[in-house]
């Protein structure tokens, strides 16, 4: 079984130790190395989690993040109130927008950058995410950073 989860997973380090049921508050809002203001809750760091990461995330009005990817890591979200613009693909060469009450999906390793739509109200979304690190696998792409303005 233990060849099986390293084959499957192999990122990370299976800890055949059951886990328990934690109920945690959320953190303390900070910036996220891709410009977002983030709330931890569940994590590595907060619960002990192997496989994800919960947190809210929030865009101040008229704000952007920087160009980035989740090295090796989907991403889930969805949008809890306000409009997110959001560019992707390799070259940041597609779009969409993603509103209050829509899911959204992000492919492992796909560069993106998101960016608020409102210059007067917050974008807020739940995002978990396949990394149960906070930042650990955002990787930035500073070489698009130029793209679709500064």
């Amino acid at each position: 079984m233990t060849e099986l989860k390293e084959h499957v997973m192999p990122e990370i380090a299976i800890d055949d130790a059951t886990p328990t049921c934690r109920l945690v508050g959320a953190g303390a809002e900070s910036s996220g190395k891709q410009g977002h203001q983030c709330t931890p809750g569940i994590s590595a760091q907060s619960v002990g989690a192997r496989r994800i990461n919960l947190q809210i995330v929030r865009i101040p009005p008229d704000g952007r993040g920087q160009a980035h990817k989740h090295d090796r890591h989907e991403t889930a979200i969805y949008v809890l109130s306000g409009e997110s613009g959001m560019w992707y693909g390799e070259r940041l060469e597609q779009h969409l927008i993603a509103r209050a009450g829509e899911f959204l999906y992000i492919p492992a390793n796909m560069p993106h950058l998101p960016y608020n739509l409102s210059v007067s109200e917050s974008c807020v979304a739940v995002i978990a995410r396949t990394d149960p690190n906070d930042q650990e696998s955002v990787v930035l792409l500073s070489e698009l950073g130029g793209a679709h303005g500064p």
